[in-house]
């Protein structure tokens, strides 16, 4: 096998620093990348890092801190770069969530700035990827934006995680348990040794979370919350960056997308819709002819969810009263041309792909009798 055509990877943020109380000795490191760093983040992150970070960048550095707003959007990434160009930054530090640090991540890019990532929550593994979401400035998923490296430093300071609620590290828990779902169909046959090792993490990150996301939620900061924390910040990272392109998201990342285009579902966090979504795929698995494997994994699933408080139904995301013609925007949004849910190995409509949302607890497709369904309404094989 020629070696000439495979992908280049972007592995890993070029240093991890991992500990607690470590980002106030974090200047240095920030400082070797840039001595005028502009700060962007969520307004609770902001506030609650903010003494740290100024004994943190308390070294002679001319500093900036914006709020970046509410989304990764084209019109905040604009006003971002103005405000770059403005303070004359030369790197980028990201601190918060996800699409805090997606901004980051993105705006850095597009200024050609190295780039902090300082997480703040175990939400999801934002602060490692070389990948930015972008939103509409109402909240919908647009599209993705591959990144030609990860970040250059990540500060992980187990402290700062402790404070965030506990419902975002449950979920970090439900996006990170997306890696081995996805990734295990979308890595089809391949014997690509990279791409082996990368499913194989993917199911060893699901084991740890499936083993130990109980007891770290009830011994909050204690050593399976850090083996849980590294999970879904850390390691959920590294399957991706060592899969690369084939260790895709599927479909549940797909659902997740559509159900961004109801504001309804705005309340809701990513990692919780992403789970739901894992027991879409797993339906839509089961339709389209791998019943046997599908159906133990979407049960045992739902046995866990129910344990630490993931969704595993449209009520659960607070969406129970949406009408058909939202669900069907969401499903129309989640099928359309180039969607990830195509990296199933058959093709689904979005027929197909309602009567699973509406379905994920049960065998049967419960509203059969409220017309949703159509006769073609089964994924095509």
């Amino acid at each position: 096998m020629t070696t000439a055509h495979l992908p280049t990877l972007t592995i890993a943020p070029a240093q991890v620093v991992r500990g607690e109380g470590i980002l106030v000795d974090q200047g240095n490191s920030i400082a070797r990348l840039g001595r005028r760093p502009l700060v962007i983040g969520g307004r609770r992150a902001l506030t609650q890092i903010e003494p740290l970070l100024s004994e943190c960048l308390n070294r002679g550095l001319a500093v900036e801190t914006r709020v970046y707003g509410e989304d990764c959007s084209e019109a905040t990434l604009a006003h971002l770069g103005n405000l770059a160009q403005a303070h004359r930054a030369d790197v980028i530090v990201g601190v918060g969530g996800g699409k805090a640090l997606d901004t980051a991540k993105l705006l850095a890019h597009q200024q050609s700035f190295p780039v902090v990532t300082i997480p703040t929550s175990g939400a999801t593994c934002a602060a490692w990827t070389a990948l930015s979401n972008v939103y509409s400035d109402q909240g919908a998923f647009r599209y993705d934006v591959a990144l030609p490296r990860c970040p250059d430093l990540l500060i992980l300071d187990y402290d700062l995680i402790k404070t965030a609620p506990c419902r975002t590290l449950v979920a970090g828990i439900g996006d990170g348990l997306a890696k081995w779902y996805e990734a295990s169909v979308s890595s089809g046959a391949s014997e690509h040794t990279l791409l082996v090792s990368a499913v194989q993490q993917a199911r060893v990150l699901r084991d740890i979370l499936l083993q130990k996301s109980s007891p770290a939620l009830i011994q909050w900061g204690g050593q399976d919350w850090r083996d849980v924390v590294d999970a879904t910040v850390l390691l959920a990272g590294v399957v991706g960056g060592i899969g690369g392109a084939q260790c895709r998201t599927v479909a549940a990342h797909a659902v997740h997308n559509g159900l961004t285009q109801l504001p309804a579902s705005h309340g809701t966090l990513h990692g919780e819709k992403v789970a739901y979504g894992i027991l879409v795929q797993l339906r839509l698995e089961e339709m389209g002819g791998r019943a046997a494997l599908a159906t133990t994994a979407r049960q045992q699933l739902i046995e866990f969810y129910r344990q630490i408080g993931l969704p595993t139904c449209l009520s659960d995301l607070n969406l129970g009263d949406i009408t058909l013609r939202d669900l069907q925007q969401a499903a129309e949004f989640a099928c359309r041309e180039g969607s990830d849910i195509h990296h199933l190995p058959f093709a689904v409509t979005p027929d197909a792909l309602m009567a699973a949302m509406v379905s994920p607890l049960s065998s049967e497709l419960r509203l059969r009798s409220c017309a949703l369904l159509t006769p073609t309404a089964t994924p095509e094989l």
